[in-house]
């Protein structure tokens, strides 16, 4: 393995190629507004740009132990200045995207200004990384009452020029958060880490440059740096109208596979409710069957464990129920600003009228853990990121049991053209990008649940999809969306005595071992109870992660 890996690196890195999607983009044709190239926030217009000169990359480290590289923006539309510089890991190819902006306004106090200086934070002369050549990391030093949103580096020691970067006015910026480290350097004690706006949400102003951080390791803030803030009184004015979004689904509507040996389907709700769902209340031992549009379940309040649903008690009824019904299945499309309305977000909700039981692997060993995982109603799903700036898809969310995965574009499998591909797993229907096994638990000792993807039946999102309400367009919303209670029961079983049901043939040291795993993870994977609606989850209003 090491001989391919070392091979690997002497070939031709991946980000020396340039990301383009399997077919053509659709043509907006649009002179303002959604996918028109440009995005007033106030009074500063900007552009994203996705065209590049590189300026210096590091070869060992990051993902893959790859390295990254560092870009300057170029070709930027006429009287457009740079606010900061990209990177992006080699381990893939070059598809990100920076913003630039320009000043409208003839105000006496510009939004834009030009930095006074810049500030040598960080070299890369003395450092034992391999790398081509060195690199100079530069903070612009704004002026009173401006902000800076990104650094440049040069390639040189000598500074970059003021006369191309700019700073922003200080109410044109929002507080940043640092992401994941992309790039260390543990010797000198340095991190590389993108930024992103610290509160993103469907009412959140703050804009990402695309730019990145460098922390210091003994004094890790982001206070230098900020993102900028959508401030104009149109908030939404290039978000995607109805049709513009119908015609993204046409393009970008995801494929959904199924394990070949799924017995738990997806199904819509309105043939769950139909086919014998009941509701039950606190205190109350009678219960209530479900209205096919759900206008008999309670609306609004909160979770408060006054109200659940259940299966129907006659037992093969139940039975039919729990495998879903494919032929049924819609998905449901909550359509949201994101990142300031420069992107809209488009969840993709399916709905499983039952969660299978989990099935354990350890080391060699799979074992099916009974009733563990088990619960009535399971809510999943994918989310579609688009750019309002041209129309495209910049990534996709998978989620997986109590969190998920943002995957680039780049890094998506497509079929039939620009639709990505998701996979559900095996009982449990968390997404994941790509067929295979992935492990919740440890897996570096072989122990964990199981996800099991692989190409069963493949659900086309683009003939099943319904919308059920896009945020800015006031859109009427089915009643059972407004249930804010459990889709499911409390668990009916002890999980400590169905554990000890299947691990009881193990040696001592595997039995503890999983049995410590299990005690490690969340209520969303052990199925202890059922799940709320989508629109009682934290991503309804906020971003994913």
């Amino acid at each position: 393995m090491g001989n391919f890996l070392r091979a690997k690196k002497k070939g031709p890195l991946p980000i020396e190629t340039s990301f383009s999607f399997p077919s053509p983009l659709p043509s907006w044709n649009s002179d303002e507004g959604f996918a028109s190239g440009l995005i007033d926030i106030g009074g500063l217009e900007l552009s994203q740009v996705s065209t590049f000169t590189k300026v210096w990359s590091v070869l060992q480290g990051g993902p893959d132990d790859l390295g990254v590289s560092f870009f300057r923006p170029t070709e930027l539309p006429a009287g457009f200045f740079i606010l900061g510089h990209y990177v992006q890991p080699n381990n893939k190819p070059l598809s990100g995207q920076i913003l630039v902006g320009r000043d409208v306004t003839d105000a006496a106090s510009p939004i834009l200004k030009a930095p006074l200086d810049f500030n040598l934070i960080w070299s890369s002369q003395n450092s034992d990384v391999k790398q081509s050549g060195s690199a100079y990391f530069w903070l612009p030093s704004p002026p009173d009452g401006y902000r800076s949103v990104g650094l440049a580096v040069t390639n040189t020691p000598d500074k970059p020029s003021v006369d191309e970067f700019r700073c922003i006015r200080n109410d044109f910026t929002e507080e940043c958060e640092a992401g994941s480290s992309i790039w260390d350097d543990d010797k000198d004690g340095i991190s590389l880490l993108p930024l992103r706006p610290l509160y993103r949400g469907v009412q959140a102003l703050g804009v990402p440059v695309g730019t990145f951080l460098i922390q210091n390791h003994s004094s890790p803030t982001v206070s230098a740096l900020a993102c900028l803030k959508n401030n104009s009184t149109n908030f939404t004015r290039s978000m995607p109208t109805l049709s513009q979004i119908q015609t993204l689904m046409q393009n970008f509507s995801p494929w959904i596979y199924l394990h070949p040996n799924e017995p738990y389907l997806p199904s819509s709700v309105n043939w769950f409710f139909k086919n014998g769902a009941l509701l039950y209340q606190k205190d109350n031992q009678m219960s209530i069957p479900i209205q096919m549009d759900g206008s008999n379940l309670p609306q609004g309040g909160s979770n408060d464990g006054s109200y659940w649903i259940d299966l129907p008690t006659n037992n093969s009824q139940m039975e039919m129920v729990k495998k879903g019904d494919i032929t049924s299945t819609e998905v449901y499309l909550h359509v949201k600003p994101m990142l300031g309305a420069t992107c809209t977000d488009i969840a993709i909700w399916v709905f499983y009228p039952f969660n299978g039981p989990a099935r354990a692997k350890v080391e060699f060993i799979n074992i099916s853990l009974g009733k563990i995982g088990e619960h009535v109603g399971d809510w999943e799903h994918v989310t579609l990121r688009i750019s309002n700036f041209t129309g495209e898809l910049l990534s996709m969310y998978f989620s997986e049991h109590s969190g998920g995965t943002w995957v680039d574009a780049s890094q998506l499998e497509f079929e039939g053209g620009n639709r990505p591909v998701a996979y559900s797993s095996l009982h449990g229907h968390a997404f994941y990008s790509k067929p295979g096994l992935v492990l919740q638990g440890n897996s570096k000792l072989g122990i964990g649940i199981r996800n099991d993807t692989a190409k069963g039946t493949r659900m086309d999102v683009g003939e099943r999809y319904k919308f059920v309400s896009v945020d800015y367009l006031g859109m009427a919303e089915p009643a059972w969306l407004n249930y804010a209670r459990k889709w499911g029961p409390k668990k009916s079983y002890d999980t400590t005595k169905e554990l000890e049901k299947v691990v009881k043939f193990l040696p001592k040291k595997l039995k503890e071992r999983l049995e410590k795993m299990i005690e490690s993870l969340p209520d969303e994977v052990l199925g202890e109870e059922g799940p709320t609606g989508p629109k009682v989850k934290s991503n309804w209003l906020n971003d994913e992660q």
